[in-house]
């Protein structure tokens, strides 16, 4: 597994070379007064939001936990993820706005400028995705995803300057900008829904309850499983709490169907925190624990020695024998 030290290193490199990106082609778009430019700009930027994002969250991982924060620090992701979407809708409605405002009133563009911007962008893009690619965390795929989505609009881009500077149609400047920003509204809606599932602790996107629940089933001594929770603590951490019913086993095996089973949801599902209650003599599938129940609604147990009670003591020198 590649370790968080170099995670970091390859995402901060990769963040420097894509704000660079970002000020070449903000530069560009200003000088050429290329809308698809300066909108390609704006994509790179949710780029550079995502890269941070990735970085600050590999940063923040290696935090450790503290009494206040039991879980750690993972969740300061999802807080970015919030500003990131919202700085993204932002950006969609001022291109959109700027592209309509273009579509009535054409202005003159630099298609030479723009070519020449949005190659220098594709060529940065492509060291970035070979820097990139092979890691097998969700930071670095999620932010592979973003890179290799900004080469394919610096293409279009490059295309729009190439269709201006032959034929002089400046409509194809606002029009491939309204383009894309659906591109980068799609991306934002997407980063809404997760944040809000996040926050909601919904069952992650790819994580299956039923595969779960078969996973843990088909283990020796285990008779059912009920009261399973899979959440996402961050957008890579995810645990799992649930009560499992075990055959009457020694203790010694129960605990070994614990660690089993830690071992393989942690190998299949990428679980890594798991709290699993061991059920026996005194199941309690058959009780329903609803939101906002206070823990489990079981009556309490009386343990009964079987040794004689002690004898009560002889009351003291001049205390009343009288009740009330």
């Amino acid at each position: 597994m590649e370790r968080v030290s170099d995670q970091g290193a390859t995402l901060k490199k990769a963040l420097a070379l894509t704000c660079v990106i970002l000020v070449v082609e903000l530069a560009g778009g200003l000088v050429s007064h290329s809308l698809a430019l300066l909108s390609d700009a704006g994509h790179v930027l949710t780029d550079v939001f995502a890269l941070g994002l990735a970085w600050f969250a590999v940063e923040q991982s290696k935090r450790p936990a503290d009494r206040r924060r039991s879980y750690g620090y993972q969740r300061v992701s999802i807080l970015a993820a919030l500003v990131n979407s919202v700085t993204l809708i932002v950006i969609v409605i001022v291109i959109a706005f700027e592209a309509v405002r273009r579509l009535t009133h054409p202005e003159p563009v630099q298609g030479a400028v723009v070519i020449v911007s949005a190659l220098a962008a594709i060529a940065v893009n492509f060291y970035v995705v070979f820097g990139l690619r092979g890691g097998k965390s969700l930071n670095l795929r999620a932010a592979l995803l973003h890179v290799t989505g900004d080469i394919g609009a610096s293409v279009g881009v490059v295309v729009a300057g190439a269709v201006i500077l032959l034929t002089g149609w400046l409509y194809i400047d606002p029009l491939l900008s309204l383009g894309i920003a659906v591109l980068i509204a799609y991306g934002a809606w997407r980063i809404v829904q997760e944040t809000v599932n996040l926050l909601l602790e919904g069952t992650p996107a790819d994580i299956n309850l039923g595969e779960v629940t078969g996973e843990i089933t088909k283990t020796e001594h285990v008779i059912s499983v009920h009261d399973l929770h899979v959440w996402a603590l961050s957008s890579e951490e995810m645990a799992l709490s649930a009560h499992i019913v075990l055959e009457e086993c020694p203790l010694g095996d129960a605990e070994h169907v614990v660690r089993d089973l830690e071992g393989r949801l942690c190998g299949r599902f990428a679980i890594g925190h798991t709290t699993i209650q061991v059920e026996s003599c005194h199941p309690c599938g058959e009780i329903h624990h609803g939101a906002g129940e206070h823990n489990h609604p079981h009556e309490h147990v009386v343990l009964v020695s079987s040794s004689p009670a002690p004898a009560a003591p002889p009351p003291a020198a001049g205390s009343s024998s009288r009740g009330r």
